[in-house]
């Protein structure tokens, strides 16, 4: 088996630029869980980053991630005591969904995956995508920088022409402005679009920033679903993000079956750094998804709605 070190040699020999900074593994909580996580609870957002020699990047991705294994997950949810997961093809892979595939086939029946496709991709792979567990796809607009309104609204509509027959949602990685640019798509949508971490919002402008009550509007009609995941990318509060508080109980007060949660593990740094190449490997950020997932008591303080959050509706969505 490569240890970590054989491993960065090989993404060497893969043509990823390494910097002289020490790396890191990918993040293990480091506090206990506080409260009764309920049976079948769901992660659902994650993503693996495999050997790349065996899953090589995206020659055209801004940023490079160090690794993070199936192996790695397990032991996270295992800690977490979570037994589902959803994992994401992320940006650095393009279209090509084979790691996500790989961690998929990790965690059996148990996992569940969002892909990326182009125009490229047929019905005949999406069908095959669907036999391993595939259940929606997902339009990255943030991590691209991507705000042009109209780039979104083209983007959303085609991704609802093609999953609109086969019933999978589209998930979207974007910000409020975007999503009050497509609140009108999503209302008409005939499948369900989901909102990657909190919608993009900005936690130090306030409940009223502009398109908050847009995404507030979506979630309590049912057309949209909002992953409370990835606090630290709206908040700079660490190390338990109390600003997130008020977003969070907002957003489950309007529809409490249309919210879900995730890590964001391994917590990828896809950020802009000065002197960065999109080659050179972004360290991942060393998250405690243990003090985090203790946030959702503050978050949803009833039981029957944290199982809404981390079981029911990852079930209704997800088709677990």
């Amino acid at each position: 088996m490569l240890n970590r070190r054989s491993v960065l040699l090989a993404s060497l020999a893969a043509g990823v630029a390494m910097t002289s900074k020490a790396h890191a593994k990918a993040a293990q909580p480091a506090t206990p869980v506080n409260f009764d996580v309920p049976l079948h609870a769901c992660d659902c957002h994650t993503h693996i980053h495999g050997d790349p020699e065996k899953f090589p990047f995206f020659a055209g991705r801004v940023y490079t991630p160090e690794l993070a294994s199936p192996d790695e997950m397990a032991a996270l949810h295992k800690a977490l005591r979570i037994e589902r997961v959803v994992i994401v093809t992320p940006s650095v892979y393009g279209t090509d969904n084979a790691s996500t595939r790989f961690g998929m086939k990790a965690r059996g029946a148990a996992a569940r995956g969002v892909a990326v496709i182009d125009d490229k991709t047929t019905e005949a792979q999406l069908d095959a995508m669907q036999q391993d567990g595939f259940r929606g796809i997902r339009i990255n607009l943030a991590t691209g920088g991507i705000s042009d309104p109209n780039v979104g609204r083209a983007r959303f509509t085609a991704a609802i022409e093609r999953m609109k027959a086969r019933g999978w949602h589209v998930q979207l990685y974007t910000t409020l402005p975007m999503i009050t640019a497509i609140k009108d798509l999503v209302l008409a949508a005939p499948v369900p679009a989901v909102f990657d971490h909190f919608g993009g919002l900005e936690a130090p402008l306030g409940l009223e920033q502009p398109g908050f009550a847009d995404l507030i509007e979506l979630v309590k009609s049912g057309k949209a679903y909002v992953k409370i995941s990835g606090a630290y990318r709206s908040s700079k509060l660490a190390p338990n993000y109390q600003d997130m508080v008020p977003y969070a109980r907002a957003l489950i007060a309007a529809n409490p079956d249309r919210i879900v949660w995730g890590t964001d593990w391994p917590h990828p740094d896809s950020s802009r750094v000065e002197g960065r190449k999109a080659t050179d490997i972004a360290p991942l950020y060393q998250i405690d998804d243990g003090r985090l997932l203790n946030q959702l008591p503050i978050w949803a303080p009833d039981a029957d709605v944290r199982k809404k959050i981390l079981v029911d509706n990852p079930a209704r969505l997800y088709g677990f």
